[in-house]
């Protein structure tokens, strides 16, 4: 994993989750080569996590970067909004930019195909 700056290797941060569902949510971008980004997401991501998603993905290493890898092994449950945040983000980044989702249980891939991702990314299981 190349050093870019030291804020972007890794930074994880754990954003509101739902009251009573555990575990809490958390994003994780870390810089993973020139213009490359690794996002990792886990926690159950609802409505209560919305607005902390939507601000982590306006960052501009997310919008300079060529190439996405999305892992999501790690989460629990994924809404339909928590999902459309993603969706927007996704396709806010440059047009050739590649975008894969990884690690995704059948249950968050079936929430991302009602959101039409699989039209801006190619999803793995």
């Amino acid at each position: 994993m190349e050093t870019v700056h030291a804020r972007t290797v890794a930074e994880v941060v754990a954003v509101a989750s739902e009251p009573g569902r555990a575990p809490s949510p958390t994003v994780d971008i870390a810089a993973t080569g020139p213009q490359r980004i690794r996002l990792t997401l886990a926690g159950d991501l609802g409505t209560g996590a919305l607005r902390e998603l939507e601000e982590r993905f306006a960052d501009r290493r997310l919008a300079e970067a060529v190439e996405w890898d999305v892992d999501m092994s790690g989460v629990g449950h994924l809404d339909l909004a928590c999902a459309y945040a993603l969706l927007r983000a996704a396709t806010e980044r440059p047009a050739n930019a590649a975008l894969t989702v990884h690690g995704a249980r059948h249950d968050v891939r079936r929430t991302l195909r009602h959101t039409g991702f699989e039209a801006v990314a190619e999803i793995g299981g």
